[in-house]
């Protein structure tokens, strides 16, 4: 029997600082590969920035989530200080074209200093073709807190929307809504 993938999917609780998602997107694996590690494609969807490829290498990530929502969008409050620019810097810790690229997250190294509570957690992304589609599995490991649990779970979720929304072609669908919806949905389904 085929595993179902299904793009609304929460993410999951894997152990105690750890949540998985896990999409089934369009492909070929080269394509997704691209909307992780080039600039300009992952800007569509995450954060802009410069990856040295290349394991030790450096990730530096400028996030501006207010480009990100469709124009008009309100914010709430407590988004504000995430609309733009914040920037995370990172090490690349695994590098296996284009199947599998870790990084740690938010590490000293920020140039603003901007890093906050994620310092030395992990991400990781792992393709794999799944005939014209690729199964995409993003881990993000080591988190501190039940707050940043939450955070980092509704802001995959949200970025991850919009890598989809990108690869079909459509604009992005309701970013903060759909974050402040995430949000209250993983503070009830995850443990206290």
């Amino acid at each position: 029997m085929s595993e179902v993938i299904n793009n609304d999917d929460y993410g999951t609780l894997l152990e105690s600082g750890a949540v998985r998602f896990t999409r089934l997107l369009p492909g070929p694996v080269e394509r997704v590969w691209e909307y992780i590690t080039d600039s300009e494609k992952r800007a569509t969807w995450l954060a802009a920035g410069e990856m040295e490829l290349r394991v030790g290498g450096k990730v530096t990530l400028q996030f501006h989530n207010g480009a990100l929502a469709p124009k008009g969008e309100a914010v709430p409050e407590r988004y504000s200080k995430y609309t733009g620019p914040v920037n995370h810097g990172g090490i690349i810790t695994e590098y296996d074209p284009p199947r599998r690229l870790a990084m740690t997250w938010g590490t000293k190294e920020d140039p603003d200093g901007r890093c906050g509570p994620g310092v030395n957690s992990e991400v990781v992304f792992e393709l794999t073709p799944k005939g014209k589609d690729v199964l995409m599995v993003l881990t993000h490991r080591r988190l501190t807190g039940r707050t940043e649990m939450l955070s980092v779970s509704a802001g995959w979720h949200t970025h991850v929307a919009a890598l989809i929304d990108q690869l079909h072609g459509r604009p992005v669908q309701a970013f903060w809504t759909k974050m402040d919806r995430l949000e209250q949905h993983y503070d009830k389904a995850f443990p206290a």
